[in-house]
């Protein structure tokens, strides 16, 4: 019996949220929709006029990643965690949230320098747009693996923002390798179309020799796949990933579980902030998966989840939340 049900890996950020106009992105020349990695001088600059023109929404621990095991682990799963943060203000808080969510962490001591923080923009019509500053988690390495505790997961989960530092990159690349010869099964997010326009060779590194699950949303694969045409995008993407999960807004989702495509229908909702919701579909479709569920019944759970998450702010919902969700889509 394995005692973690995903060891995943990513940035350790806190997210700051404000709901802001169109006209801000035009005014500061930000690239909406997409997350955009930035000094610390300037996200603290774009941090000084928001508050002054815009409220302050809502301010969490956060990273793509960590957002995904913090919803398996509500849903009911274990969880490993392995990331990088400072000895700072800002590391303490992402640690302190990491303990309370009883999501493990190997992390003993804590680098020099500031942790990484993610100011996150919300537009009137629910996208959201990331100044990133990654801070030390920049610098993530094979130092912050725990291989210990990857043998003793049924999953490893990497996020699809770390081949955006060399040193997180090569570090992906060996816990790939060290988890195929261990037979633990690996799962890997695009997590932004950004990442695959602007680092696609970097990401087709990762998959080179495939992986057992892959998640992404539709945007993300059809830049991948270098096409518009949907159905040949995910005919390529069978060729890299043994199952996939494409996410497609409120058309639900189409899910491929080695042999067979499945569509997951979505929930009409009013979005006021989809920030998170990605990370919410991957977190609650692999406590599914790994609980015993089938892919349909966890893509139901999924779609669910992210659809509530979306009607509210911040990129993570309630512990009584989860425990709703799960007995209304398990019950039905």
């Amino acid at each position: 019996m394995k005692k973690y049900d995903v060891y995943a890996v990513g940035n350790a950020l806190v997210d700051t949220e404000f709901e802001v106009s169109d006209i801000f992105f035009d005014e500061h020349d930000i690239e909406k929709g997409c997350m955009t990695l930035v000094t610390k001088e300037h996200q603290q600059h774009l941090m000084g006029i928001l508050k002054e023109k815009y409220e302050l929404k809502k301010q969490s621990g956060g990273g793509s990643a960590c957002n995904t095991i913090y919803a398996l682990t509500h849903f009911g799963g274990n969880a490993f965690y392995s990331c990088k943060v400072a000895d700072d203000e800002v590391g303490a808080f992402f640690l302190k949230e990491l303990g309370d969510d009883k999501i493990e962490t190997s992390l003993g001591k804590k680098s020099e320098g500031i942790s990484g923080q993610c100011l996150i923009m919300v537009s009137p019509d629910a996208e959201r747009t990331m100044n990133t500053h990654l801070g030390v988690s920049e610098n993530l390495s094979i130092d912050e693996l725990d291989f210990d505790a990857v043998c003793d997961s049924k999953y490893i989960y990497i996020e699809g923002y770390l081949v955006t530092s060399i040193s997180a990159k090569s570090a992906i690349i060996k816990l790939k390798e060290f988890a195929t010869k261990s037979n633990v099964k690996v799962a890997l997010t695009f997590s932004d179309p950004a990442v695959v326009e602007y680092f696609g060779e970097a990401v087709n590194e990762v998959l080179a020799g495939g992986v057992d699950l892959l998640f992404c949303n539709e945007q993300e694969l059809k830049v991948w796949a270098g096409t518009e045409n949907f159905e040949n995008a995910c005919a390529a993407m069978s060729k890299i990933a043994s199952q996939f999960v494409v996410t497609r807004g409120p058309k639900g989702a189409l899910l491929f579980d080695g042999e067979q495509y499945i569509n997951i229908e979505g929930h009409p909702v009013k979005a006021i902030d989809t920030n998170g919701a990605g990370d919410m579909f991957a977190g609650a479709f692999l406590y599914g998966i790994t609980a015993g569920h089938g892919f349909e019944t966890s893509g139901r759970l999924a779609s669910k989840a992210s659809a509530e998450l979306v009607t509210m702010f911040g990129s993570r919902l309630g512990a009584e939340e989860h425990t709703r969700i799960k007995n209304l889509v398990f019950d039905s």
